[in-house]
Protein backbone atom coordinates (compact mmCIF):
# COMPACT_ATOMS: atom_id res chain seq x y z
CA UNK A 1 0.00 0.00 0.00
CA UNK A 2 3.20 2.46 0.72
CA UNK A 3 4.36 1.55 -2.84
CA UNK A 4 0.50 2.62 -4.31
CA UNK A 5 0.69 5.73 -2.41
CA UNK A 6 4.28 6.59 -3.24
CA UNK A 7 3.14 7.19 -6.51
CA UNK A 8 1.51 10.62 -5.55
CA UNK A 9 2.92 11.17 -2.28
CA UNK A 10 6.77 11.48 -1.40
CA UNK A 11 8.06 9.39 0.94
CA UNK A 12 9.07 12.33 3.65
CA UNK A 13 5.11 12.69 3.46
CA UNK A 14 4.35 9.07 3.70
CA UNK A 15 6.85 9.44 7.08
CA UNK A 16 5.01 12.08 8.34
CA UNK A 17 1.60 11.06 8.49
CA UNK A 18 2.31 7.84 9.37
CA UNK A 19 4.58 8.28 12.55
CA UNK A 20 2.59 11.25 13.97
CA UNK A 21 -0.68 8.94 13.24
CA UNK A 22 0.91 6.05 15.04
CA UNK A 23 2.35 7.93 17.63
CA UNK A 24 -1.53 9.37 18.70
CA UNK A 25 -3.06 6.30 18.33
CA UNK A 26 -0.23 4.55 20.34
CA UNK A 27 -1.29 7.54 23.23
CA UNK A 28 -4.78 6.56 22.81
CA UNK A 29 -3.97 3.21 23.22
CA UNK A 30 -1.91 3.87 26.31
CA UNK A 31 -4.74 5.86 27.74
CA UNK A 32 -7.20 3.05 26.91
CA UNK A 33 -5.60 0.36 28.72
CA UNK A 34 -4.28 2.52 32.21
CA UNK A 35 -0.85 2.04 31.58
CA UNK A 36 1.53 4.51 32.97
CA UNK A 37 4.26 6.48 30.98
CA UNK A 38 6.61 6.17 34.06
CA UNK A 39 8.56 3.54 34.00
CA UNK A 40 11.86 2.12 36.60
CA UNK A 41 14.33 2.95 34.13
CA UNK A 42 17.13 5.97 34.47
CA UNK A 43 16.49 8.72 32.07
CA UNK A 44 19.41 7.65 30.15
CA UNK A 45 18.09 4.55 28.80
CA UNK A 46 14.68 6.46 28.11
CA UNK A 47 16.34 8.68 25.67
CA UNK A 48 18.28 5.51 24.65
CA UNK A 49 14.59 4.48 23.30
CA UNK A 50 14.16 8.17 21.62
CA UNK A 51 17.09 7.86 19.66
CA UNK A 52 15.96 4.50 18.45
CA UNK A 53 13.08 6.15 17.40
CA UNK A 54 14.62 8.36 15.54
CA UNK A 55 17.12 5.81 13.97
CA UNK A 56 14.80 2.90 13.10
CA UNK A 57 12.00 5.73 12.49
CA UNK A 58 12.86 8.41 11.46
CA UNK A 59 15.79 8.19 9.45
CA UNK A 60 14.96 4.31 8.68
CA UNK A 61 11.50 4.74 7.53
CA UNK A 62 12.06 7.86 5.00
CA UNK A 63 15.10 6.30 3.59
CA UNK A 64 13.56 3.09 3.22
CA UNK A 65 10.47 4.42 1.15
CA UNK A 66 12.81 6.85 -1.22
CA UNK A 67 14.53 3.37 -1.93
CA UNK A 68 11.29 1.76 -2.84
CA UNK A 69 9.73 4.57 -4.93
CA UNK A 70 13.16 4.50 -6.98
CA UNK A 71 13.48 0.29 -7.10
CA UNK A 72 10.42 -0.90 -6.93
CA UNK A 73 8.72 -3.99 -4.30
CA UNK A 74 10.63 -6.64 -5.69
CA UNK A 75 14.35 -5.31 -6.01
CA UNK A 76 13.58 -3.33 -2.33
CA UNK A 77 12.31 -7.28 -1.11
CA UNK A 78 16.35 -7.90 -1.96
CA UNK A 79 17.84 -5.05 -0.74
CA UNK A 80 15.73 -6.10 2.79
CA UNK A 81 17.55 -9.43 3.10
CA UNK A 82 20.63 -7.20 4.27
CA UNK A 83 18.26 -6.34 7.64
CA UNK A 84 18.39 -10.06 9.28
CA UNK A 85 22.45 -9.48 8.72
CA UNK A 86 22.86 -6.54 10.54
CA UNK A 87 21.21 -7.74 13.09
CA UNK A 88 22.80 -11.10 13.46
CA UNK A 89 26.14 -9.08 13.55
CA UNK A 90 25.31 -6.60 15.66
CA UNK A 91 23.53 -8.66 18.71
CA UNK A 92 26.79 -10.55 18.07
CA UNK A 93 28.85 -7.88 18.81
CA UNK A 94 27.01 -5.89 21.49
CA UNK A 95 24.55 -8.55 23.17
CA UNK A 96 26.73 -11.42 23.12
CA UNK A 97 24.25 -13.47 21.15
CA UNK A 98 25.20 -17.03 19.89
CA UNK A 99 23.01 -19.26 17.94
CA UNK A 100 22.95 -23.09 17.88
CA UNK A 101 24.23 -24.62 14.66
CA UNK A 102 20.26 -25.19 13.84
CA UNK A 103 19.48 -21.83 14.44
CA UNK A 104 21.88 -20.63 12.36
CA UNK A 105 21.16 -23.12 9.36
CA UNK A 106 17.58 -22.00 9.95
CA UNK A 107 19.04 -18.21 9.05
CA UNK A 108 20.85 -19.48 5.96
CA UNK A 109 17.06 -21.09 4.85
CA UNK A 110 15.41 -18.38 4.97
CA UNK A 111 17.26 -15.54 3.61
CA UNK A 112 18.18 -18.24 1.00
CA UNK A 113 14.77 -18.30 -0.17
CA UNK A 114 13.88 -14.83 -0.06
CA UNK A 115 16.80 -14.51 -2.38
CA UNK A 116 15.36 -17.44 -4.56
CA UNK A 117 11.79 -15.82 -4.65
CA UNK A 118 13.49 -12.72 -5.35
CA UNK A 119 15.61 -13.65 -8.15
CA UNK A 120 13.37 -11.84 -11.03
CA UNK A 121 14.02 -8.22 -10.87
CA UNK A 122 11.35 -7.55 -13.26
CA UNK A 123 11.33 -5.81 -16.52
CA UNK A 124 10.92 -2.26 -15.86
CA UNK A 125 14.28 -0.64 -16.70
CA UNK A 126 15.96 1.36 -14.05
CA UNK A 127 18.69 4.10 -15.02
CA UNK A 128 22.24 3.73 -13.27
CA UNK A 129 21.84 6.42 -11.06
CA UNK A 130 18.33 5.18 -9.31
CA UNK A 131 19.58 2.01 -9.27
CA UNK A 132 22.75 2.35 -7.23
CA UNK A 133 20.89 5.54 -5.23
CA UNK A 134 18.16 3.08 -4.14
CA UNK A 135 20.17 -0.15 -2.91
CA UNK A 136 22.71 2.47 -0.85
CA UNK A 137 19.47 3.54 0.71
CA UNK A 138 18.09 0.66 0.89
CA UNK A 139 20.83 -0.87 2.90
CA UNK A 140 21.56 2.25 5.11
CA UNK A 141 17.91 1.84 6.23
CA UNK A 142 18.22 -1.68 6.89
CA UNK A 143 21.24 -0.63 9.21
CA UNK A 144 19.72 1.63 10.73
CA UNK A 145 16.76 -0.15 11.58
CA UNK A 146 19.12 -2.83 12.81
CA UNK A 147 21.19 -0.62 15.32
CA UNK A 148 17.70 0.88 16.93
CA UNK A 149 15.83 -2.46 17.58
CA UNK A 150 19.62 -3.76 19.07
CA UNK A 151 20.40 -0.70 21.20
CA UNK A 152 16.91 -1.18 23.31
CA UNK A 153 17.03 -4.93 23.25
CA UNK A 154 18.15 -5.35 26.70
CA UNK A 155 15.93 -3.57 28.20
CA UNK A 156 12.77 -4.40 26.27
CA UNK A 157 12.03 -6.82 28.64
CA UNK A 158 11.77 -4.46 31.67
CA UNK A 159 9.44 -1.74 29.99
CA UNK A 160 5.41 -2.26 28.73
CA UNK A 161 5.37 -2.87 25.33
CA UNK A 162 3.01 -0.27 24.24
CA UNK A 163 5.18 2.19 26.43
CA UNK A 164 8.38 1.01 24.48
CA UNK A 165 6.68 1.53 20.96
CA UNK A 166 5.07 4.68 22.38
CA UNK A 167 8.34 6.38 23.41
CA UNK A 168 10.39 4.97 19.74
CA UNK A 169 7.85 6.51 18.01
CA UNK A 170 8.35 10.24 20.09
CA UNK A 171 11.95 9.68 18.62
CA UNK A 172 10.42 8.79 15.09
CA UNK A 173 8.08 11.10 14.87
CA UNK A 174 10.44 13.90 16.71
CA UNK A 175 12.59 13.30 14.33
CA UNK A 176 10.57 13.46 11.29
CA UNK A 177 9.14 16.65 12.30
CA UNK A 178 13.48 18.02 12.82
CA UNK A 179 13.49 16.79 8.85
CA UNK A 180 10.44 17.76 7.61
CA UNK A 181 11.25 21.72 9.05
CA UNK A 182 14.86 21.77 7.70
CA UNK A 183 13.86 20.64 3.90
CA UNK A 184 13.28 23.54 1.46
CA UNK A 185 10.45 21.96 0.06
CA UNK A 186 8.52 21.13 2.94
CA UNK A 187 5.54 22.82 1.34
CA UNK A 188 5.04 21.50 -1.82
CA UNK A 189 5.68 17.94 0.59
CA UNK A 190 2.88 18.52 2.86
CA UNK A 191 0.55 19.40 0.05
CA UNK A 192 -0.59 16.32 -1.07
CA UNK A 193 -1.67 15.27 2.48
CA UNK A 194 -3.57 18.67 2.70
CA UNK A 195 -5.52 18.24 -0.28
CA UNK A 196 -6.49 14.44 1.09
CA UNK A 197 -4.41 12.47 -1.82
CA UNK A 198 -4.22 8.69 -0.53
CA UNK A 199 -6.67 9.14 2.11
CA UNK A 200 -7.93 5.75 1.91
CA UNK A 201 -5.08 3.89 1.71
CA UNK A 202 -2.65 5.94 3.77
CA UNK A 203 -4.03 5.64 6.86
CA UNK A 204 -5.03 1.86 6.30
CA UNK A 205 -1.04 1.38 5.69
CA UNK A 206 -0.24 3.23 8.16
CA UNK A 207 -2.21 1.70 11.14
CA UNK A 208 -1.06 -1.62 9.71
CA UNK A 209 2.23 -0.71 9.07
CA UNK A 210 3.31 1.70 11.75
CA UNK A 211 0.85 0.74 14.64
CA UNK A 212 0.16 -2.99 14.18
CA UNK A 213 3.19 -4.36 13.27
CA UNK A 214 5.42 -2.52 15.25
CA UNK A 215 3.24 -3.63 18.28
CA UNK A 216 3.93 -7.69 17.11
CA UNK A 217 7.78 -6.89 16.04
CA UNK A 218 8.39 -5.37 19.38
CA UNK A 219 6.79 -8.33 21.25
CA UNK A 220 9.20 -10.69 19.09
CA UNK A 221 12.19 -9.18 20.12
CA UNK A 222 11.25 -8.63 23.71
CA UNK A 223 10.55 -12.58 23.87
CA UNK A 224 13.06 -13.54 21.47
CA UNK A 225 16.65 -13.64 20.69
CA UNK A 226 17.05 -10.42 18.34
CA UNK A 227 18.84 -12.63 15.80
CA UNK A 228 16.09 -15.21 15.99
CA UNK A 229 13.44 -12.38 15.94
CA UNK A 230 15.48 -10.90 12.85
CA UNK A 231 15.29 -14.02 11.10
CA UNK A 232 11.56 -14.39 11.40
CA UNK A 233 10.89 -10.93 10.05
CA UNK A 234 12.73 -11.91 7.11
CA UNK A 235 9.81 -13.78 6.01
CA UNK A 236 7.80 -11.00 5.08
CA UNK A 237 8.85 -11.19 1.29
CA UNK A 238 7.39 -14.85 1.80
CA UNK A 239 4.56 -13.48 2.58
CA UNK A 240 4.23 -10.90 -0.12
CA UNK A 241 4.58 -13.59 -2.79
CA UNK A 242 2.01 -15.90 -0.93
CA UNK A 243 -0.49 -13.22 -0.93
CA UNK A 244 -0.18 -12.12 -3.97
CA UNK A 245 -1.07 -15.71 -5.44
CA UNK A 246 -3.80 -15.78 -3.09
CA UNK A 247 -5.70 -12.51 -3.50
CA UNK A 248 -3.96 -11.05 -6.83
CA UNK A 249 -4.00 -14.26 -8.71
CA UNK A 250 -0.37 -13.99 -9.86
CA UNK A 251 1.63 -17.27 -11.25
CA UNK A 252 2.45 -19.57 -8.45
CA UNK A 253 5.89 -21.16 -9.97
CA UNK A 254 7.85 -24.05 -9.14
CA UNK A 255 11.06 -22.20 -7.60
CA UNK A 256 8.53 -20.16 -5.54
CA UNK A 257 6.81 -23.23 -4.00
CA UNK A 258 10.45 -23.94 -2.87
CA UNK A 259 10.61 -21.33 -2.13
CA UNK A 260 8.21 -21.14 0.35
CA UNK A 261 8.87 -24.79 1.72
CA UNK A 262 12.72 -23.18 2.20
CA UNK A 263 11.54 -20.57 4.68
CA UNK A 264 9.28 -22.66 6.58
CA UNK A 265 11.61 -24.95 7.39
CA UNK A 266 14.11 -22.15 7.73
CA UNK A 267 11.78 -20.52 10.49
CA UNK A 268 11.01 -23.74 12.47
CA UNK A 269 14.50 -23.95 12.99
CA UNK A 270 15.31 -20.46 14.41
CA UNK A 271 12.70 -21.02 16.36
CA UNK A 272 14.06 -24.60 18.27
CA UNK A 273 15.82 -23.00 21.28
Amino acid sequence: MFRVVGDKISPLGINTYKNFLALILYGLSIAFFGESLSVPLPWTRVVLFVISGVLGIALSDWLFLIALARLGAELTAIVDCAYSPFVIGLSFLFLGERMSALQTAGVALIVAAVLMITRNKGNTPLSRRDLVSGVILGVAAMFLTAAGIVMVKPWLGQTPLLWACFVRMVGGAAGTALILALHPRRKEILTPLRLGVGRRLLPAASILGTYVSPILWTAGFTYTMASIASALNQLNTIFIFVLAAVILKEKVTPLKLAAVALAFGGALLVSIR
